[in-house]
């Protein structure tokens, strides 16, 4: 997850920055498709992670005692395959269809970020493939992943109300709590990116390109801080800070 956030805001903040503080605005084709491809990818890849986190609280919590046997390093090198792979390939088709589009309306789009609309409305070609393959396969990738999360999470939360203890009960939603957190900042901003470009016509045009900005930069800013702040050996080391400053 660290790597994925990483990898997103190297690949769209720096030059959103070069475009703001020094008006650096141009960018090739080869880098342009390639930006794509890798927010397209990596948003995928991020929410098929938070995917299989959740399969892990699911085990964690409803199978206990077979959790070593099922969560073990293979199945983890397993996962990330599977989370590069599915991700990887099956966004591939959105840079090459618009790569092959023949651009003569101009070579400025309307955004600083090289989403595949932004791009392929510059183009005098027909675009209803590029633009129905991204909107399958956006819904399709994000929308399995999010309908496994919220399984995982009803069968979660069944078994956590039958626990007697509220003690146990407590420890047991505590360890799905950063989990949770990060889904609930993940999707929520997503959703309201998704809103704001079905009203586009209702809102003014600057408002679905913060939005997008937004979306690459404020999960992986709270992702760390999330996990941090309930990881034992950080909060230690944070206390030790201050105490040493004060």
């Amino acid at each position: 997850l660290s790597l994925l956030d990483i990898v997103l805001c190297l690949t769209v903040i720096p030059k959103v920055l070069a475009i703001f503080r020094f008006d650096l605005r141009s960018i090739s084709f080869p880098a342009c498709f390639l930006q794509m491809f890798i927010m397209n990818s990596f948003l995928t890849m991020e929410s098929c992670t938070f995917m299989i986190m959740a399969y892990d609280r699911y085990v964690a919590i409803c199978k206990p005692l077979q959790y070593s046997s099922i969560i073990t390093d293979q199945f983890v090198a397993r996962a990330a395959i599977f989370v590069v792979a599915r991700n990887g390939l099956l966004t591939m088709p959105i840079p090459i269809l618009s790569s092959r589009l023949r651009y003569c309306a101009g070579h400025i789009i309307k955004n600083c970020i090289c989403t595949n609309v932004s791009v392929s409305k510059l183009s005098c070609d027909d675009i209803t493939l590029n633009q129905s393959y991204q909107f399958v396969i956006g819904w399709t990738l994000l929308g399995s992943d999010l309908i496994l999360i919220v399984l995982s999470y009803f069968f979660i939360l069944k078994t956590v109300l039958r626990i007697k203890g509220e003690g146990d009960m407590a420890k047991a939603l505590g360890t799905c709590g950063s989990h949770f957190i990060l889904i609930l900042f993940f999707t929520t901003v997503l959703l309201v990116l998704v809103i704001t470009n079905l009203a586009r016509k209702r809102i003014p045009p600057d408002v679905p390109i913060l939005l997008n900005i937004l979306h690459h930069l404020i999960p992986p800013a709270l992702n760390p801080i999330v996990y941090g702040v309930r990881t034992k050996e950080i909060k230690q080391g944070i206390q030790n800070l201050l105490r040493r400053l004060c």
